[in-house]
């Protein structure tokens, strides 16, 4: 029992719990709709995209939630020009902003003196650091994101399973849409403190993909994620601090991993009929 009570023992241990606790919650909610509607490399590239605000704000001495908030806005804005000015595909715009924002944080980080341990915070985060003050506004931001997200539930169902019949249904799936890349940015703000820009994309991805393996219905896949991410946090953290890895990237590892053995037992159970999550 001690093993998995002793790295929790001290006051920013459990912050750092606490926090990637919150991270998960938001990035399982917010991903779970990435997952359905396919939009996985775009959630990649939005990581990526909010590395210059965090780095500008680094730089100038201010708040990153503000930095990545602005950067956030002019990665979704940037991505809409080129959708309806050229003729180009979205992943494509997606893939060039991808690495133009990326390389853009880190040529202005390297203005800074402690340019690697400023570039590793940002893109690795610093779980072990996280303060009380941080975990008010995440904590905050964690109940804003996943009570809009529930309160959309409706039209990003609909927009995920059939956007002309969201459109038909009078759901608006345009503002669904922007409203869910509104909450994709505010997850990755509120959790690259816990487990960095970087690092954050496996939370948003690895649990809600793992638990389209063994759920039927969305809601359930939700619950399932938001337990596979909580779950993940802490085996993480547990096995950081005995093994002395990393302890974000030790966290951002384990849904990955887990994934994997749930497919494989997925496989080797007797086969069934196909499944799909269903609508409800």
């Amino acid at each position: 029992m001690e093993f998995f009570i002793e790295p929790f023992a001290l006051a920013f241990q459990q912050r750092a719990l606490l926090g990637g606790a919150l991270a998960a919650l938001m990035t399982s909610v917010v991903g779970t709709w990435l997952v359905l509607r396919g939009m996985s490399f775009f959630g990649d590239a939005f990581v990526h995209g909010v590395v210059p605000g965090i780095a500008a704000a680094v730089v100038l001495d201010i708040n990153p939630l503000i930095g990545a908030a602005v950067a956030a806005a002019v990665m979704v804005f940037a991505i809409e020009v080129v959708n309806r000015q050229t003729v180009l595909s979205e992943d494509t715009s997606i893939g060039l902003l991808f690495v133009g924002m990326l390389a853009l944080g880190v040529v202005i980080i390297s203005r800074l003196d402690t340019y690697s341990g400023s570039l590793t915070s940002i893109l690795f985060g610093d779980a072990l650091g996280v303060t009380a003050s941080d975990l008010v506004g995440q904590a905050v931001l964690a109940v804003i994101v996943i009570a809009v997200a529930l309160a959309l539930y409706r039209p990003l169902l609909a927009l995920s399973f059939n956007a002309e019949k969201a459109e038909l249904w009078g759901m608006k799936p345009k503002r669904a849409h922007a409203a869910l890349l509104v909450l994709i940015a505010a997850a990755v703000i509120g959790s690259y403190q816990s487990v960095g820009t970087l690092l954050v994309f496996g939370l948003l991805v690895g649990p809600p993909a793992t638990a389209s393996l063994i759920a039927r219905t969305v809601p359930r896949m939700m619950i399932y994620s938001a337990i596979i991410a909580l779950f993940s946090v802490w085996l993480g953290l547990t096995l950081s601090y005995h093994l002395g890895t990393a302890g974000s990237a030790t966290m951002a590892l384990v849904p990955i991993v887990l994934f994997f053995i749930v497919l494989g037992i997925t496989r080797l159970a007797p086969k069934r009929a196909p499944q799909e999550v269903a609508h409800a």
